[in-house]
């Protein structure tokens, strides 16, 4: 019998029901990436499928997007090197390897990013992008976790696409 999704399994005893819900996100990730990766070729990680993007994109995107999204919701701004990384996700050539360690390091930092804030005041103001659009630490924290599961669902569509 396999188990439950890790958030039926009470895994992460963290008190806050938010961050919660984030780091059972983040353990979804890990293991749907493990499970529906396994064994792909270089070829099946970059190749493109129709208008779906590349598996390579996708894990990058989402590696890159949660160390963005968490440096927000740290109430701080982008770096030169996160936003050169971001134009650079589409480019071929990483392994599917190294991509999936890049994931997991960003999902490692992030979670230790988010413990360590003060989430009290989950309608403290935050700002995103080069425009500074306007939102929330609780608004961000719930889209870290819906943004990078979105992109899980697609990661999984492109691996089941690279095996048929």
């Amino acid at each position: 019998m396999s188990l439950p999704e890790p958030w039926l399994r009470g895994t992460h005893p963290h008190p806050h029901p938010i961050l919660r819900a984030v780091l059972h996100s983040f353990e979804q990730v890990r293991e749907d990436l493990a499970h529906h990766t396994a064994g792909l070729t270089a070829e099946q990680t970059w190749s493109a499928y129709g208008t779906v993007a590349p598996l390579g994109y996708q894990l990058r995107h989402m590696a890159g997007s949660v160390d963005r999204l968490t440096t927000y919701a740290a109430g701080e701004a982008l770096t030169e090197l996160q936003l050169a990384e971001g134009s650079l996700e589409a480019v071929p050539g990483a392994s599917l390897p190294e991509l999936l360690q890049r994931v997991e390091e960003a999902l490692e930092r992030s979670a230790a990013q988010l413990q360590a804030l003060d989430l009290n005041d989950l309608a403290a103001p935050r700002f995103v992008g080069r425009q500074r659009l306007p939102t929330t630490l609780g608004g961000l924290l719930l889209h870290l976790a819906e943004h990078t599961q979105r992109h899980l669902g697609e990661a999984i569509i492109t691996a089941k696409l690279a095996r048929a």
